[in-house]
Protein backbone atom coordinates (compact mmCIF):
# COMPACT_ATOMS: atom_id res chain seq x y z
CA UNK A 1 0.00 0.00 0.00
CA UNK A 2 1.68 3.65 -1.15
CA UNK A 3 1.04 5.92 1.71
CA UNK A 4 2.30 9.66 2.17
CA UNK A 5 5.30 8.56 3.99
CA UNK A 6 5.87 5.71 1.82
CA UNK A 7 5.31 1.95 0.64
CA UNK A 8 3.73 -0.33 3.50
CA UNK A 9 4.07 -4.19 2.95
CA UNK A 10 0.91 -5.62 4.19
CA UNK A 11 -0.78 -9.61 4.01
CA UNK A 12 -4.10 -10.98 5.30
CA UNK A 13 -4.08 -13.74 8.05
CA UNK A 14 -3.03 -16.58 7.83
CA UNK A 15 -1.08 -15.81 5.00
CA UNK A 16 -1.72 -18.10 1.48
CA UNK A 17 -0.14 -17.13 -1.68
CA UNK A 18 -3.24 -17.87 -3.54
CA UNK A 19 -5.19 -15.35 -1.34
CA UNK A 20 -5.83 -12.41 -4.34
CA UNK A 21 -7.78 -10.18 -1.86
CA UNK A 22 -5.90 -7.46 -0.58
CA UNK A 23 -4.66 -6.34 3.26
CA UNK A 24 -6.02 -2.92 2.78
CA UNK A 25 -8.62 -0.55 0.56
CA UNK A 26 -9.52 2.49 -0.92
CA UNK A 27 -11.28 3.93 2.48
CA UNK A 28 -7.60 2.92 4.23
CA UNK A 29 -5.56 5.10 1.78
CA UNK A 30 -8.01 7.97 2.07
CA UNK A 31 -7.66 8.67 5.30
CA UNK A 32 -4.16 8.14 5.46
CA UNK A 33 -3.83 11.22 2.55
CA UNK A 34 -6.28 13.08 4.62
CA UNK A 35 -4.14 12.51 7.71
CA UNK A 36 -1.34 14.07 5.80
CA UNK A 37 -2.81 16.41 3.16
CA UNK A 38 -4.28 18.35 6.06
CA UNK A 39 -1.66 17.79 9.18
CA UNK A 40 -3.93 16.33 11.43
CA UNK A 41 -2.05 16.30 14.58
CA UNK A 42 -1.19 12.91 15.61
CA UNK A 43 -0.20 13.88 19.23
CA UNK A 44 -1.66 12.02 22.70
CA UNK A 45 -3.32 8.90 22.52
CA UNK A 46 -3.97 7.83 19.26
CA UNK A 47 -6.99 4.94 19.01
CA UNK A 48 -7.39 3.19 16.07
CA UNK A 49 -11.17 1.24 15.89
CA UNK A 50 -11.92 -1.62 13.24
CA UNK A 51 -8.52 -1.53 11.63
CA UNK A 52 -9.36 -4.75 9.20
CA UNK A 53 -5.51 -5.84 8.50
CA UNK A 54 -3.32 -3.39 10.63
CA UNK A 55 -3.33 -1.27 7.63
CA UNK A 56 -3.97 1.76 9.21
CA UNK A 57 -1.83 1.01 12.05
CA UNK A 58 1.23 -0.17 10.70
CA UNK A 59 1.09 3.06 8.34
CA UNK A 60 1.38 5.24 11.87
CA UNK A 61 3.04 3.15 13.90
CA UNK A 62 5.83 5.88 14.55
CA UNK A 63 2.65 7.98 16.70
CA UNK A 64 2.25 4.70 18.78
CA UNK A 65 -1.27 4.21 18.37
CA UNK A 66 -3.83 1.72 20.21
CA UNK A 67 -5.79 -0.63 17.82
CA UNK A 68 -8.97 -2.03 18.96
CA UNK A 69 -10.45 -5.07 17.31
CA UNK A 70 -12.85 -7.57 17.43
CA UNK A 71 -11.23 -9.66 14.91
CA UNK A 72 -8.25 -12.45 15.76
CA UNK A 73 -7.03 -12.85 12.29
CA UNK A 74 -7.32 -8.94 11.93
CA UNK A 75 -5.13 -8.68 14.88
CA UNK A 76 -2.92 -11.55 13.59
CA UNK A 77 -2.55 -9.55 10.83
CA UNK A 78 -1.77 -6.86 12.69
CA UNK A 79 1.06 -7.88 14.48
CA UNK A 80 2.67 -9.93 11.52
CA UNK A 81 2.67 -6.61 9.30
CA UNK A 82 3.46 -4.18 11.96
CA UNK A 83 7.03 -6.98 12.47
CA UNK A 84 7.22 -7.12 8.57
CA UNK A 85 8.37 -3.07 8.77
CA UNK A 86 10.25 -3.76 11.28
CA UNK A 87 7.89 -2.21 14.70
CA UNK A 88 9.70 -2.74 18.03
CA UNK A 89 7.16 -4.80 19.56
CA UNK A 90 4.96 -2.30 22.15
CA UNK A 91 5.12 0.47 19.60
CA UNK A 92 1.47 -0.35 18.58
CA UNK A 93 -1.05 -1.33 21.60
CA UNK A 94 -3.30 -4.42 20.47
CA UNK A 95 -6.51 -4.68 22.00
CA UNK A 96 -9.71 -6.17 21.52
CA UNK A 97 -13.20 -5.12 21.53
CA UNK A 98 -13.45 -7.17 24.91
CA UNK A 99 -11.17 -5.52 26.87
CA UNK A 100 -11.27 -1.95 29.10
CA UNK A 101 -10.97 0.68 25.98
CA UNK A 102 -8.43 3.30 26.50
CA UNK A 103 -9.20 5.74 29.81
CA UNK A 104 -8.32 9.47 26.83
CA UNK A 105 -8.97 9.16 23.49
CA UNK A 106 -7.00 12.23 21.34
CA UNK A 107 -8.00 11.24 18.01
CA UNK A 108 -10.12 8.26 16.94
CA UNK A 109 -9.71 6.81 13.85
CA UNK A 110 -12.94 4.12 13.09
CA UNK A 111 -12.59 2.20 9.99
CA UNK A 112 -16.61 1.16 9.89
CA UNK A 113 -17.15 -1.96 10.23
CA UNK A 114 -19.97 -3.97 8.36
CA UNK A 115 -21.82 -4.48 11.55
CA UNK A 116 -23.72 -1.18 12.77
CA UNK A 117 -24.72 -2.91 16.48
CA UNK A 118 -20.72 -3.30 16.77
CA UNK A 119 -20.09 0.13 15.84
CA UNK A 120 -22.77 1.62 18.58
CA UNK A 121 -21.33 -1.02 21.43
CA UNK A 122 -17.74 0.47 20.52
CA UNK A 123 -18.52 4.30 20.14
CA UNK A 124 -20.29 3.98 23.46
CA UNK A 125 -17.67 2.38 24.95
CA UNK A 126 -15.01 4.71 24.15
CA UNK A 127 -17.19 7.94 24.12
CA UNK A 128 -16.17 8.80 28.02
CA UNK A 129 -13.12 9.19 27.12
CA UNK A 130 -13.53 11.37 24.07
CA UNK A 131 -13.04 15.08 25.10
CA UNK A 132 -14.10 18.39 23.28
CA UNK A 133 -10.22 19.03 21.38
CA UNK A 134 -10.02 14.92 20.30
CA UNK A 135 -10.01 14.75 16.35
CA UNK A 136 -12.90 11.70 15.06
CA UNK A 137 -12.39 10.38 11.69
CA UNK A 138 -14.34 7.63 10.26
CA UNK A 139 -13.63 5.96 7.16
CA UNK A 140 -15.57 3.48 5.17
CA UNK A 141 -16.28 2.33 1.10
CA UNK A 142 -19.23 4.74 0.27
CA UNK A 143 -21.39 0.82 0.11
CA UNK A 144 -20.80 0.61 4.15
CA UNK A 145 -21.61 4.08 5.26
CA UNK A 146 -25.24 4.69 5.51
CA UNK A 147 -27.72 7.90 6.87
CA UNK A 148 -27.81 5.37 10.14
CA UNK A 149 -23.81 5.30 10.25
CA UNK A 150 -23.80 9.13 10.40
CA UNK A 151 -26.38 9.20 12.69
CA UNK A 152 -24.80 6.64 15.09
CA UNK A 153 -21.88 8.98 15.21
CA UNK A 154 -24.14 11.95 15.58
CA UNK A 155 -26.30 10.19 18.38
CA UNK A 156 -23.05 9.04 20.69
CA UNK A 157 -19.94 11.96 19.68
CA UNK A 158 -21.32 14.71 18.33
CA UNK A 159 -22.22 16.87 14.97
CA UNK A 160 -21.32 14.11 12.06
CA UNK A 161 -20.73 15.10 8.06
CA UNK A 162 -19.01 13.19 5.28
CA UNK A 163 -16.25 13.94 2.75
CA UNK A 164 -16.93 13.88 -1.01
CA UNK A 165 -16.22 10.60 -2.23
CA UNK A 166 -13.01 9.49 -3.78
CA UNK A 167 -12.37 5.67 -5.72
CA UNK A 168 -15.67 5.06 -4.21
CA UNK A 169 -14.38 5.87 -0.21
CA UNK A 170 -15.45 8.14 2.07
CA UNK A 171 -14.42 10.00 5.27
CA UNK A 172 -16.62 10.85 8.29
CA UNK A 173 -15.95 13.91 9.91
CA UNK A 174 -17.39 14.20 13.38
CA UNK A 175 -17.18 17.36 16.63
CA UNK A 176 -17.22 15.40 19.76
CA UNK A 177 -19.96 17.21 22.54
CA UNK A 178 -19.20 15.99 25.72
CA UNK A 179 -22.45 17.30 27.05
CA UNK A 180 -24.02 15.43 24.54
CA UNK A 181 -26.75 12.89 26.40
CA UNK A 182 -25.26 9.56 25.51
CA UNK A 183 -27.79 6.48 25.29
CA UNK A 184 -27.36 3.52 27.94
CA UNK A 185 -25.36 0.82 25.76
CA UNK A 186 -27.70 -1.91 24.59
CA UNK A 187 -25.04 -4.56 24.50
CA UNK A 188 -25.18 -7.26 25.49
CA UNK A 189 -28.61 -8.36 23.98
CA UNK A 190 -30.60 -11.18 25.88
CA UNK A 191 -33.64 -13.31 24.01
CA UNK A 192 -34.93 -16.21 24.80
CA UNK A 193 -35.35 -19.26 21.73
CA UNK A 194 -38.42 -20.20 20.51
CA UNK A 195 -40.19 -23.76 20.76
CA UNK A 196 -39.48 -26.85 18.42
CA UNK A 197 -35.58 -26.60 18.96
CA UNK A 198 -35.00 -29.20 20.71
CA UNK A 199 -32.86 -29.26 24.31
CA UNK A 200 -32.10 -25.72 24.04
CA UNK A 201 -36.02 -24.51 23.17
CA UNK A 202 -37.20 -21.69 25.34
CA UNK A 203 -33.62 -21.34 27.00
CA UNK A 204 -31.80 -17.94 27.11
CA UNK A 205 -29.21 -16.70 24.70
CA UNK A 206 -26.81 -13.84 24.87
CA UNK A 207 -25.65 -11.63 22.21
CA UNK A 208 -22.62 -9.16 21.90
CA UNK A 209 -22.76 -6.73 19.58
CA UNK A 210 -21.79 -7.76 16.08
CA UNK A 211 -22.75 -11.22 16.47
CA UNK A 212 -24.74 -13.06 13.82
CA UNK A 213 -28.80 -12.80 14.23
CA UNK A 214 -28.40 -10.03 17.48
CA UNK A 215 -32.17 -10.58 18.33
CA UNK A 216 -33.43 -13.75 16.74
CA UNK A 217 -32.53 -17.14 15.83
CA UNK A 218 -31.58 -17.73 12.21
CA UNK A 219 -32.82 -20.18 10.07
CA UNK A 220 -29.84 -22.21 9.38
CA UNK A 221 -29.36 -22.70 13.00
CA UNK A 222 -32.62 -23.30 13.90
CA UNK A 223 -32.56 -26.01 11.01
CA UNK A 224 -28.96 -27.65 12.37
CA UNK A 225 -30.55 -27.78 16.13
CA UNK A 226 -33.20 -29.84 14.84
CA UNK A 227 -31.14 -32.21 13.44
CA UNK A 228 -28.47 -32.91 15.83
CA UNK A 229 -26.76 -36.33 16.70
CA UNK A 230 -27.88 -37.91 20.43
CA UNK A 231 -25.98 -38.38 23.33
CA UNK A 232 -22.68 -39.94 23.08
CA UNK A 233 -20.01 -38.31 21.47
CA UNK A 234 -16.90 -37.17 24.00
CA UNK A 235 -15.90 -34.01 22.39
CA UNK A 236 -17.60 -32.06 20.49
CA UNK A 237 -16.40 -28.53 18.79
CA UNK A 238 -18.90 -25.66 17.80
CA UNK A 239 -16.87 -23.83 15.18
CA UNK A 240 -17.39 -20.20 14.37
CA UNK A 241 -19.43 -20.73 17.36
CA UNK A 242 -21.40 -17.08 16.97
CA UNK A 243 -23.39 -16.44 20.47
CA UNK A 244 -23.04 -20.42 20.90
CA UNK A 245 -26.36 -21.42 20.92
CA UNK A 246 -25.78 -25.00 18.73
CA UNK A 247 -22.85 -26.24 21.15
CA UNK A 248 -24.88 -25.26 24.21
CA UNK A 249 -27.59 -27.53 23.11
CA UNK A 250 -25.44 -30.09 22.75
CA UNK A 251 -24.56 -30.13 26.32
CA UNK A 252 -27.83 -29.55 27.51
CA UNK A 253 -28.98 -32.66 25.68
CA UNK A 254 -26.23 -34.63 26.91
CA UNK A 255 -23.82 -32.89 29.96
CA UNK A 256 -21.42 -35.98 29.59
CA UNK A 257 -19.71 -34.13 26.32
CA UNK A 258 -16.90 -31.80 26.67
CA UNK A 259 -17.85 -29.05 24.47
CA UNK A 260 -15.01 -26.78 22.74
CA UNK A 261 -16.30 -23.21 21.52
CA UNK A 262 -14.37 -21.49 18.55
CA UNK A 263 -14.46 -18.25 17.02
CA UNK A 264 -12.49 -15.95 15.30
CA UNK A 265 -14.35 -12.69 16.85
CA UNK A 266 -13.80 -12.15 20.42
CA UNK A 267 -17.33 -10.83 20.72
CA UNK A 268 -18.60 -14.18 19.67
CA UNK A 269 -16.81 -15.76 22.21
CA UNK A 270 -17.46 -13.67 25.07
CA UNK A 271 -21.57 -14.59 23.74
CA UNK A 272 -21.17 -18.37 23.85
CA UNK A 273 -19.65 -17.85 26.99
CA UNK A 274 -22.40 -15.59 28.84
CA UNK A 275 -24.86 -18.17 26.83
CA UNK A 276 -23.46 -21.09 28.23
CA UNK A 277 -23.34 -19.51 31.56
CA UNK A 278 -27.08 -18.41 31.65
CA UNK A 279 -28.02 -21.78 30.77
CA UNK A 280 -26.60 -23.43 34.03
CA UNK A 281 -25.27 -26.18 32.10
CA UNK A 282 -23.75 -28.66 34.49
CA UNK A 283 -20.95 -30.34 31.87
CA UNK A 284 -17.12 -29.29 30.85
CA UNK A 285 -16.81 -26.36 28.43
CA UNK A 286 -13.63 -24.77 26.77
CA UNK A 287 -14.40 -21.33 25.04
CA UNK A 288 -11.17 -19.96 22.65
CA UNK A 289 -10.84 -17.37 20.56
CA UNK A 290 -8.41 -18.05 17.14
CA UNK A 291 -8.17 -19.24 13.91
CA UNK A 292 -10.85 -22.08 13.63
CA UNK A 293 -9.35 -25.40 15.30
CA UNK A 294 -5.29 -24.69 15.10
CA UNK A 295 -3.88 -25.38 18.24
CA UNK A 296 -6.50 -28.32 18.22
CA UNK A 297 -4.45 -31.47 18.40
CA UNK A 298 -4.91 -34.05 16.08
CA UNK A 299 -6.91 -36.75 16.49
CA UNK A 300 -8.70 -35.54 19.65
CA UNK A 301 -12.36 -34.45 18.62
CA UNK A 302 -15.62 -36.76 18.12
CA UNK A 303 -17.85 -34.28 16.35
CA UNK A 304 -17.41 -30.64 14.45
CA UNK A 305 -20.40 -28.75 14.42
CA UNK A 306 -20.21 -25.86 11.71
CA UNK A 307 -21.79 -23.38 10.22
CA UNK A 308 -19.13 -21.63 8.22
CA UNK A 309 -19.16 -17.70 7.13
CA UNK A 310 -19.46 -16.90 3.32
CA UNK A 311 -18.10 -13.36 3.71
CA UNK A 312 -15.06 -11.91 4.27
CA UNK A 313 -15.81 -8.27 4.88
CA UNK A 314 -17.33 -6.94 1.64
CA UNK A 315 -15.76 -10.43 -0.21
CA UNK A 316 -17.76 -13.38 -0.92
CA UNK A 317 -15.06 -16.11 -0.43
CA UNK A 318 -14.79 -20.24 0.59
CA UNK A 319 -11.40 -19.60 1.87
CA UNK A 320 -12.73 -19.85 5.25
CA UNK A 321 -15.03 -22.37 4.91
CA UNK A 322 -12.16 -24.63 3.18
CA UNK A 323 -9.83 -23.78 6.38
CA UNK A 324 -12.59 -25.04 9.02
CA UNK A 325 -12.61 -28.69 6.86
CA UNK A 326 -9.24 -28.84 6.56
CA UNK A 327 -9.01 -28.60 10.02
CA UNK A 328 -11.62 -30.26 11.46
CA UNK A 329 -10.24 -33.43 9.32
CA UNK A 330 -7.02 -33.08 11.19
CA UNK A 331 -8.62 -32.82 14.73
CA UNK A 332 -10.95 -35.53 14.03
CA UNK A 333 -10.47 -38.82 15.44
CA UNK A 334 -10.87 -42.07 12.94
CA UNK A 335 -14.47 -42.30 12.32
CA UNK A 336 -15.20 -38.75 13.65
CA UNK A 337 -17.50 -36.46 11.87
CA UNK A 338 -18.19 -32.84 10.68
CA UNK A 339 -21.71 -31.73 10.07
CA UNK A 340 -21.72 -28.61 8.05
CA UNK A 341 -24.80 -26.48 7.44
CA UNK A 342 -25.22 -24.23 4.64
CA UNK A 343 -27.28 -22.89 1.82
CA UNK A 344 -27.68 -24.83 -1.11
CA UNK A 345 -26.23 -23.01 -3.95
CA UNK A 346 -22.75 -22.73 -2.05
CA UNK A 347 -22.07 -26.59 -3.09
CA UNK A 348 -20.18 -27.44 0.42
CA UNK A 349 -20.32 -31.29 -0.91
CA UNK A 350 -17.35 -30.96 -3.60
CA UNK A 351 -15.03 -29.10 -0.85
CA UNK A 352 -16.23 -31.88 1.58
CA UNK A 353 -15.68 -35.00 -0.72
CA UNK A 354 -11.95 -33.26 -1.95
CA UNK A 355 -11.07 -32.94 1.93
CA UNK A 356 -12.59 -35.91 3.62
CA UNK A 357 -13.08 -38.39 0.65
CA UNK A 358 -16.62 -38.52 1.53
CA UNK A 359 -19.81 -36.62 2.20
CA UNK A 360 -23.70 -37.48 2.66
CA UNK A 361 -26.55 -35.52 2.66
CA UNK A 362 -28.52 -35.68 5.86
CA UNK A 363 -31.38 -33.08 5.74
CA UNK A 364 -32.21 -30.71 3.08
CA UNK A 365 -35.00 -28.34 3.02
CA UNK A 366 -35.54 -25.66 -0.27
CA UNK A 367 -33.06 -23.29 0.82
CA UNK A 368 -30.79 -25.33 3.36
CA UNK A 369 -28.43 -28.24 3.17
CA UNK A 370 -27.09 -30.68 6.24
CA UNK A 371 -24.09 -32.64 5.35
CA UNK A 372 -21.89 -35.23 7.09
CA UNK A 373 -18.55 -35.98 6.30
CA UNK A 374 -16.55 -39.01 8.02
CA UNK A 375 -12.84 -38.79 9.07
CA UNK A 376 -11.90 -42.42 7.71
CA UNK A 377 -8.73 -44.47 8.93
Amino acid sequence: MTTPWGEVELARFPEDPRDRLRAWDASDAYLLRHLAAENVPLTGEVVVLGDRWGALVTALAEHRPTQVTDSFLGQEASRANLARAGVEPGAVQLLTTQDEPPERVDVLLVRVPKSLALLEDQLLRLAPAVHPGTVVIGTGMVKEIHTSTLQLFERILGPTRTSLAQQKARLIFCAPDPARERPANPWPHRYDLPAGVGAISGRPVVNHAGVFCADRLDIGTRFLLRHLPGPGPARVVDLGCGNGVVGTAVALADPAAEVLFVDESFQAVAAAEATYKANGVPGHAEFRVGDGLTGVAPDSVDLVLNNPPFHSHQATTDATARRMFTGARRALRAGGELLVIGNRHLGYHVTLKRVFGNCELVASDPKFVLLRAVRKA
